[in-house]
């Protein structure tokens, strides 16, 4: 395949510089490497094809060319289903190759910026706390940050990550021969054989399946998760540390202050049961296990490693009087006599293995020569590693301390022998029917559900606070009931077994009162996860999820009923006086459209920093956001800094979702750098004095909370309350169809049902990504300002209102941002074709065309409020990237629409089927965010 039109439009385009040549070639050389294999493997005639497509899907994207689409369509139409697939795998692969290219790029720029000398630049957690050094002289505020902050990105499990592990391999593979390629002292035989290197990984790619066999399970979700820690996380996360260290050392010296250990990662693969029956108590237990092995393996293989490198001699150095006790209980090695610290490190793997084995896992990597004991917890492992380290600083070796063993030291304080904190979650409805049943087994009496709040909160109170169980047997129990209880009970089991770190959260899904909370506390007594008396001890954290509009209008008030029961707050004090609220972006949107959800999340976590101040309660956030816009996504370092004042204090928890988690942490270069954009911004967010917008507070959001009103009253009139809108999402977008496409245990709709309301926030989004609609992410935002500039005075005041707000308010600056980046992967042109699949033509011209009236008017105000006269226009990278990947999305969506149209008419031959899978998983790996 060749670049030829997307390159000439780059080069012409203002924003593009000599910089950017490196990356056109790279996709350029890509792109003839594809090319050639497509040549090689399907014939000359498939690669003419392939390239008439392109052209012309460029032709119609560039001129919106009524002929080109004409040609287009006859291109199509004439495809026979078995031609189909080696076009679809064909962009889908140029795609994914030309994503390769932009990280590729994206790194090289950074080093060459470094290289330069240049500052760092916005994000980088170096500069964050130089500028904080600068602004605060005094170093107890890094103290008392350090002291209690908690940043925690949370891997989730959800249906958008359509990559396999075997792809993933292959594009890592070619990034790593890419950036080998660039390195100016290859030799012409080395040049050759990167060559080779790449030509046969294409090949491979091209040769291997795109598309699961099967759906995926819940096992296969925690093995895809935990490869991102072999990735990135187990090497990255320590190397952010010493260089936050080596920072203070250098700017405090001796006055540095202890950097605890505040960046660590989550997991809800295993432990997420809200609305996926698959998630067992077995599954959860596999999940935590697998977990721990990953963490033994890693440890047993870098002690060896740094054992094996540890030849320092007592003939030349003095030990300390600690790593002379610890070398005498090492493995007497004649010939390693004299050197203590290559047998201690003999002796700690022998007990890293037994560790491994006491915990059940299998390890097939080392075998000691003599037994040791077990550690009984990370922290006695820990504590050698340090003995050591202490050692080697005392006789002025402080080099080797700092280097694999510090590194080592720290992914141990950061990731234990559990490697992290799996997150519980279920619905709130589920845990009102386990509670009715163990109602009815201790009162005798049905109808719990039917009680009173005041009542069902007496009960609940009077039980938690007794030392007793209700549960004798699960005999007399329902299904759904002994499977929650066998859950809680697998919990306490790990806690026993792998320490309370292992599982510190359970997430209520759907909190609407205080009821939910002393419920999941009820249970969690039950199993003695929850031990009662005068000073109780909670041993989990109990987190209400805010996700509708009406909940989040809530919340601050069912926290201030919360915290006002005595017998709670006495929990919350066994729990460090900490309480995390989770709120949901993803639900939130679609209950009441992009502008209203963001809004009132604002506006929560607002009068929840109140409430929190009253009661003397430490808020921790917790963020429910999802790859795109439509489901709270967007750049984080914006997004943190967008936060009301007061609403981060060093405390944030944020999901990382769907094929978000490839993109920003299968690479480790990458995955370091969003690591370090999350506590770069917490850090600014918590320590820096941020310009606030002060007394115009109560103009800016008496302003928005205009805004939001009529972008609510909008958008559910659309989604809602149109009849046939659900028809015409049904059929404009390939929602159906997504249900054959193996990526994902969940379920699509928490209930059996095809209604809106009950559809999860994902596929809903992910449908509209694929058909480039991108509803969720702009909808009602146009009529919103049009109707508050039109209802301000008449002398411009209502416009210029809002571009004040857009130029001082960093909330309006991020939520606009968001905006104009989906705005920008938005294509009405596409979008159409997919509303031509609407069988009812007055339906679908009523209600196509209420969105693409609503498009223009969003695009129109947004240029009106920020100044900007095109999209992404502050943005040139992410423009850039758009452009050089548009070429390549395009096609697939145009054949998903022909190949949707045949499917639905009858033709349902596996080619078919399998060509629309293959477009969705292309569209997705293209667009990077699309649910």
């Amino acid at each position: 395949m060749s670049a030829t039109d997307s390159e000439n439009s780059v080069t012409n385009n203002k924003l593009v510089n000599d910089k950017d040549l490196p990356l056109r070639e790279d996709i350029r050389f890509l792109g003839r490497m594809l090319g050639d294999t497509l040549r090689e493997q399907d014939g000359d005639s498939a690669f003419e094809l392939v390239e008439n497509i392109r052209q012309t899907a460029i032709r119609f994207h560039r001129d919106q060319d009524l002929k080109a689409r004409d040609e287009l369509d006859e291109i199509l139409n004439q495809l026979s289903d078995k031609d189909s697939l080696p076009v679809v795998r064909a962009f889908s692969y140029f795609s994914l190759l030309s994503n390769i290219a932009e990280d590729v790029h994206h790194n090289r720029r950074r080093r060459a910026h470094l290289r330069a000398g240049s500052p760092p630049q916005a994000g980088s957690v170096t500069l964050a706390l130089e500028r904080i050094l600068e602004s605060r002289k005094d170093i107890s505020i890094l103290v008392d940050f350090f002291s209690k902050a908690m940043i925690s990105p949370v891997l989730t499990a959800h249906p958008t990550e359509v990559q396999r592990r075997s792809i993933l391999d292959c594009q890592l593979t070619i990034e790593r021969l890419l950036k080998e390629r660039a390195r100016t002292e290859l030799t012409p035989n080395e040049l050759r054989h990167n060559e080779e290197g790449l030509r046969a990984t294409i090949q491979i790619l091209w040769q291997t399946r795109m598309l699961r066999p099967t759906r995926l399970s819940v096992y296969d979700e925690i093995e895809n998760g935990l490869a991102y820690y072999s990735y990135t996380f187990l090497t990255e996360i320590p190397y952010i540390y010493a260089k936050i260290e080596d920072l203070l050392e250098r700017r405090l010296g001796k006055d540095a202050p202890y950097v605890t250990s505040f960046l660590r990662i989550g997991s809800w693969i295993g432990g997420d049961r809200d609305g996926n029956p698959f998630v067992t108590h077995d599954v959860m237990l596999r999940a935590v296990e697998r977990q721990s092995s990953v963490a033994l393996d890693f440890y047993i293989d870098a002690v060896q490693k740094i054992g094996r490198s540890m030849s320092l001699t007592e003939q030349l150095v003095q030990v300390s009087d600690e790593v002379q006790q610890l070398a005498a209980t090492a493995p007497d090695i004649p010939n390693r006599s004299d050197e203590p610290y290559r047998r201690i490190f003999l002796s700690i793997a022998a007990r890293l293995v037994a560790t491994a084995h006491q915990l059940g896992h299998q390890v097939t990597q080392y075998t000691p020569a003599e037994t040791r004991a077990p550690y009984t917890s990370s922290t006695e492992f820990l504590h050698d590693l340090n003995v050591i380290i202490h050692s080697l600083k005392q006789h002025k070796s402080s080099w080797i301390a700092r280097g694999a063993l510090r590194n080592l030291s720290r992914a141990v304080d950061v990731f234990g022998f559990h490697l992290a904190p799996l997150d519980m979650r279920q619905h709130s409805k589920i845990h009102e029917q386990v509670v009715s049943e163990l109602f009815e087994c201790s009162t005798g009496r049905k109808g719990y559900a039917q009680l009173s709040e005041k009542d069902r909160t007496e009960w609940l109170l009077k039980e938690i606070s007794q030392p007793r169980s209700i549960l004798v047997s699960y005999a007399d129990f329902s299904d759904l009931a002994q499977s929650e209880l066998r859950i809680l009970q697998c919990a306490a089991e790990i806690h026993r077994r792998f320490g309370r770190v292992a599982m510190s959260n359970y997430i209520i899904s759907m909190t609407t009162d205080i009821i939910n909370v002393l419920e999941v506390a009820f249970l969690l007594q039950q199993v003695g996860l929850l031990q009662a008396g005068e000073n109780p001890q909670l041993h989990l954290n109990i987190i209400p999820l805010f996700e509708t509009i009406s909940d989040l209008r809530s919340c601050s008030v069912i926290m201030d009923q919360l915290f006002s029961l005595p017998y709670y707050r006495k929990l919350l004090s066994s729990r460090a006086n900490v309480q995390e609220v989770m709120l949901g972006y993803s639900d939130s949107n679609k209950d009441g459209g992009f502008i209203t959800s963001n809004w009132e999340i604002y506006k929560a976590e607002i009068e929840l920093t109140k409430v929190f101040a009253k009661h003397k309660v430490e808020l921790r956030l917790f963020h429910g956001r999802g790859g795109t816009v439509g489901r709270g996504g967007g750049p984080s370092y914006q997004s943190i800094l967008a936060q009301p004042p007061g609403s981060v204090n060093g405390q944030i928890r944020v999901t990382e979702q769907g094929e978000v988690i490839s993109s920003k942490y299968a690479e480790p270069e990458i995955g370091r750098r969003n690591l370090e954009t999350l506590a770069a911004a917490t850090m600014e967010a918590t320590l820096l004095s941020r310009d606030s917008i002060g007394t115009n507070s109560d103009r800016y959001y008496s302003a928005m909370e205009k805004l939001a009103s009529v972008s609510f009253a909008t958008y559910r009139d659309l989604v809602y309350e149109t009849p046939g809108f659900k028809q015409f999402f049904l059929e404009s977008t390939p929602i159906r169809e997504m249900a054959g496409l193996h990526i994902g245990s969940r379920p699509p709709s928490r209930k059996n049902s095809d209604a809106i309301e009950d559809l999860r926030a994902i596929p809903w989004v992910f449908s509209w990504s694929l058909s480039r609609m991108m509803l969720p992410g702009w909808y009602g935002f146009g009529h919103a300002i049009e109707a508050f500039v039109n209802h301000a005075d008449q002398d411009g005041q209502g416009l210029a209102l809002l571009q004040e707000m857009y130029r001082e308010w960093p909330f309006m600056q991020t939520l606009l941002s968001n905006m104009d980046m989906v705005l920008a992967k938005t294509d009405m042109g596409i979008a159409s074709r997919y509303a031509e699949l609407v069988e009812d033509v007055v339906l679908r011209e009523q209600i196509f065309g209420r969105i693409k009236e609503e498009w223009s008017r969003s695009q129109k105000w947004l240029f009106a409020v920020t100044g900007h006269t095109e999209l992404l226009q502050d943005n040139p990278t992410l423009a850039r990237s758009i452009r050089n990947r548009t070429p390549y999305i395009d096609p697939l969506n145009h054949l998903q629409v022909e190949l949707l149209r045949r499917y639905r008419s009858g033709e349902d031959s596996e080619e078919v089927k399998r060509s629309i899978h293959l477009t969705i998983n292309g569209v997705t790996a293209g667009l990077r965010n699309s649910g």
